[in-house]
């Protein structure tokens, strides 16, 4: 019997023993786990959240389309300039080919209407957006600010833009088929009806030699300068007074816009029937009458410290990083509102 107790309490001891064992080891790998996730997180960057910035609407110019790989790389370099940053970029249509020919042909004013009403349905512009044209997209932004301007825009950056038209229409490259076609469709009646409905550049094209003409039979240019006397609109000088900067890049180089001036408002002066000489004075933006009568707002703008003209070195849209990064680190991606550390946030862009 004494033997027999002996050898129960052993037993007994034994159990207790491996009981305690086992729950050290179970406490020790849990030890040991816990201390895996805690350096697992220590090691493992905390993602803030992006903050809300200002977005920004982005038109680009002419040969090139919407989504193209170009437009696609800039438009992600602006995002790793500016995180968190919604970009929308305008198109006429949805495929590329057909964007790209519709900056060729078409009637500006009726693409004006579709983009007005496509920016109107974009949720996240609803508060209003920063813009950036490229080229011929930059005075159509303008046009747009100036006859619709809602949502509306902040800053306005245009980049070798025809806010004065062009005196003579583009050179084509040899491959550019649809460029070819309308420059050769353009040579034969710049101001004829079918050119001022169908032929984009020609709708934007004042000939200093025939301003009368210009002025009779321009369907979109002479309007959003608001130079036809008998039809100024009030809303376009107060549309564009509303911006908070109108920033006008001139490329230095420029031989594509002519003449190049043309990006700061500045075109070549009348022709003078009188005059021997086939040199062409520059008519400046603060000579301009539609500057000193102030058609547009544009003077009312400039006094205000609202206009900012700025110069790139090169040819027309040699886009370096010295010329663009500054200009899109000062005036684009504003942030707007206080945000939480680590609050989540659900942000849609294209």
């Amino acid at each position: 019997m004494h033997r027999d107790a002996e050898t129960t309490g052993l037993l007994a001891l034994r159990c207790r023993i491996t009981s305690t064992l086992l729950a050290m080891v179970q406490l020790f790998a849990l030890g040991t786990c816990l201390l895996s996730l805690v350096c697992h997180a220590l090691s493992t960057p905390v993602r803030i959240a992006d903050p809300s910035r200002r977005p920004l609407v982005i038109w680009h110019g002419l040969g090139d389309s919407y989504a193209s790989p170009g437009m696609l790389e800039f438009m992600q370099l602006i995002k790793d300039m500016h995180s968190g940053i919604f970009i929308h970029s305008v198109y006429l249509k949805e495929d590329l080919e057909e964007d790209q020919k519709a900056g060729f042909f078409g009637h500006v004013n009726e693409q004006l209407e579709i983009v007005a009403e496509q920016l109107s349905n974009v949720t996240e512009l609803s508060g209003g957006f920063d813009a950036i044209g490229f080229s011929q997209g930059g005075q159509f932004l303008r046009a747009y600010v100036e006859r619709y301007n809602t949502p509306p825009v902040n800053n306005l950056i245009t980049f070798g833009s025809q806010h004065m038209g062009v005196s003579d229409l583009p050179m084509c490259s040899r491959w550019d088929i649809f460029c070819q076609l309308a420059r050769r469709a353009a040579r034969g009646g710049v101001y004829t009806d079918w050119a001022q409905h169908n032929l984009v550049q020609a709708q934007y094209y004042r000939d200093p030699a025939k301003l009368e003409i210009y002025l009779q039979s321009n369907t979109f240019l002479a309007d959003i300068n608001n130079e036809v006397s008998e039809s100024h609109n009030a809303t376009y000088s107060n549309n564009l007074v509303s911006l908070n900067a109108l920033v006008l890049v001139l490329f230095s180089g420029d031989k594509t816009v002519v003449p190049k001036e043309s990006s700061w408002f500045g075109s070549y002066a009348p022709a003078n029937s009188s005059s021997t000489t086939d040199e062409k004075t520059i008519v400046p933006m603060r000579l301009q009458p539609l500057y000193t009568h102030d058609w547009i707002g544009l003077r009312s703008l400039d006094e205000s410290g609202r206009v900012i003209l700025e110069t790139c070195d090169g040819e027309h849209m040699q886009l370096t990083d010295e010329c663009w990064k500054p200009l899109v680190q000062r005036f684009v991606g504003e942030v707007l509102d206080e945000y939480v550390p680590g609050e989540t946030m659900l942000r849609v862009q294209d």
